[in-house]
């Protein structure tokens, strides 16, 4: 494939990379990536030295696999804290009065805290927690939009050692208590509410009614951010601000085992109660300093804005990332196109931001808009864009890195996940870049595409799997091992099979197609959701597509799509016949689509992954099973209706 972009030497000297292959006298990227995962004990002892890792007491080796790969204990004896490494270690000296952290509120508002002040706010929110009994190994809901105490109780239940539950914003009582309750979480941080689309969005009465099923929760602090009038509990409630800031600037830090958790981030199971996934102080916070480090190149002193929520696992990653190198992190609490669809690049070149990231679906709803919004800002901060969340389709790949990245910022495709802490596949600056690949899996990361032997394959479409454990990867899911063993390590012996289908061509490039349960199989072939959204998105009505496979009693197996339109078109037969008919000139007529529906909207998650399987689900009838990660479930409703 022709590359898309090549790096410069603006992009490679002084990259980390280049100081990383100088310090292990490697001659190249292909001989660096070979070396991580060949002698991953002197790629990470390299690898943490560069960033500056400290810990309180050295670790006696690199990994300790007696209980298996599945359950592999990082860095034995190393005792550590990440919110040390994250604020206090950079409190004083040349990156105390550096920006630490910059948020934007929806209505304009701006906080910015250096280091130095975003370590004393920390201190302070650790003190108060342990004022209201909170200790080594509690949980603690943070149920909360986008805000600076949000990054701030996050690193300060780190300090004190105890466990963070990140509740995604949106989410109803039902879905909050039942992430609460699970965990056995003893104290809430929440908002009264935030803004979004200019309204209030209530988040303290959504606590309440959820607190009524998690019973476990003894304490709630609540920030002020709208001044709602909300009630507030007796003996229960107290205000964030009234309980921190009377505190000392100064805290001591627990010293945390290596594999001690510090987060438990839930991800929605197809059925059943969602999965906790648990992490550990020397895993998630290393795995994305390292991945922002090797595969962003993000420098200290840059900018670092991926648009995302705390209950998703880009918020955490963005934050404990940016941190740990010495970088900034940007926050946002409102939404990418309101008062106006150039929002988003309003704050690029307000603030400077060198790193965005955003989901090519949220691209795909921006382009209706066009290309002036983008182009009436000064974007030449950019430096590095980012996506994740979905496979892309080439237009609006194009139209990002043209558009928004001038053709000149590399876009790092990213893909792993929250059991994952980061990346198995991504890009480097390092390598040129093809339209909607990857260009590597992540340093450290020893990836394969697996056909159903279990045997690695090239140019053939397989399962995304990992042959050897990494620093990062989840301890297992909360109270729940066998589910976590059956889910991940079930298939081959010895191997994470990850659950997407994916593809590495001759030349290196690595391509996502979908999920694993996703995927279709019509005339015998295997095919990726994407490869016939993509085909149907080159029609001109087509804004979004979401393509799944159902039943047929002869062919087993026939493409179904559906449809968002433009807004200047409407949804006719002749149109629906039109679109089937474009996918069909592009891959061929056994792929087009049996029935090509026209719905609203697509079922989403707050970080813009369409839900196809519920999609399937609610066409055929079927058990949609956990829903609470949906931003829009009433879309499932008129799914329901289409099939006659």
């Amino acid at each position: 494939m022709k590359p898309v972009w090549t790096p410069s030497e603006a992009y490679t000297r002084g990259s980390h990379l280049e100081r990383l292959m100088q310090r292990l006298e490697l001659p190249d990227y292909d001989a660096l990536y070979a070396f991580s995962v060949e002698h991953p004990d002197a790629f990470w002892k390299a690898t943490l030295e560069q960033i500056g890792l400290e810990w309180f007491e050295p670790y006696e080796d690199y990994v300790d696999l007696s209980r298996g790969v599945m359950w592999p204990e990082w860095f034995p004896g190393g005792k550590l804290n990440l919110a040390h490494n994250a604020t206090t270690r950079h409190a004083t000296g040349e990156r105390a009065r550096q920006l630490a952290l910059i948020w934007e509120g929806e209505n304009g508002a701006v906080v910015r805290l250096t280091y130095r002040e975003l370590d004393r706010q920390v201190a302070q929110a650790a003190s108060a927690l342990r004022e209201l009994g909170v200790g080594r190994g509690d949980r603690v809901g943070l149920f909360l939009p986008m805000l600076p105490e949000t990054a701030v109780a996050f690193l300060a239940v780190a300090r004190i050692g105890a466990i963070a539950i990140p509740i995604f914003s949106g989410y109803g009582a039902e879905a909050t208590a039942t992430r609460l309750a699970d965990a056995g979480a003893k104290l809430l941080v929440t908002a009264d509410g935030f803004l979004r689309r200019g309204r209030v969005v209530p988040m303290k009465p959504v606590a309440d009614e959820a607190l009524q099923r998690a019973p476990s929760v003894e304490k709630v602090l609540v920030v002020r951010r709208v001044d709602g009038g909300y009630a507030m509990k007796e003996g229960r409630d107290l205000w964030w601000d009234e309980a921190v800031a009377r505190q000392p600037g100064d805290a001591p830090t627990e010293a945390m085992g290596s594999m001690d958790p510090f987060m438990l981030i839930y991800t929605s199971g197809t059925t059943g109660r969602p999965k906790g996934t648990v992490h550990y102080h020397a895993g998630f916070p290393l795995k994305a300093a390292q991945d922002m480090a090797h595969l962003f190149d993000l420098r200290p002193g840059e900018l670092m804005f991926w648009f995302t929520d705390m209950g998703w696992m880009m918020g955490p990653w963005a934050i404990l990332g940016s941190l740990l190198l010495g970088s900034t992190v940007f926050l946002y609490e409102g939404a990418p196109d309101y008062p106006g669809p150039d929002r988003l690049w309003q704050m690029v070149a307000r603030h400077g931001i060198t790193h965005l990231g955003i989901s090519p679906t949220l691209i795909r709803a921006l382009i209706p808009h066009g290309e002036e919004p983008v182009k009436k800002h000064d974007l030449s901060s950019l430096r590095v864009l980012g996506s994740t969340g979905e496979p892309w389709n080439p237009e609006p790949y194009q139209w990002f890195f043209q558009n928004v990245g001038g053709g000149r910022c590399p876009i790092v495709n990213y893909s792993g996940g929250t059991e994952v802490s980061g990346g198995i596949l991504g890009c480097t600056v390092y390598k040129p870049i093809a339209e909607a690949s990857f260009n590597t899996p992540a340093p450290g990361i020893k990836a394969a595409v697996l056909n159903d032997e279990g045997e690695p394959v090239v140019g053939q479409v397989g399962e995304l799997a990992v042959l050897a454990p990494w620093p990062g990867m989840t301890k297992g899911f909360w109270n729940d091992p066998e589910r976590y063993e059956r889910t991940y390590w079930s298939r081959f012996k010895d191997v994470w099979v990850h659950g997407d289908w994916a593809l590495v061509d001759e030349e290196g490039y690595w391509f996502i197609l979908g999920r694993s349960d996703d995927t279709l199989k019509i005339a015998g072939k295997r095919v990726g959701p994407a490869e016939l959204e993509s085909a149907a998105i080159r029609h001109p009505a087509v804004q979004e597509a979401g393509a799944v496979g159902v039943p047929h009693e002869v062919k087993g197996e026939v493409p179904v799509l559906f449809v968002v339109l433009r807004p200047e078109f409407e949804g006719s037969e002749a149109l629906a016949a039109e679109i089937a008919e474009k996918v069909a000139e592009v891959l061929g007529k056994p792929m087009r689509p049996a029935a090509v529906h026209f719905v609203s909207d697509l079922p989403k998650t707050r970080n813009a992954k369409v839900m196809r399987r519920l999609l399937k689900a609610a066409y055929l009838g079927e058990s949609t099973g956990d829903t609470s990660a949906l931003v829009n479930p009433e879309v499932l409703d008129e799914v329901r209706k289409l099939k006659k």
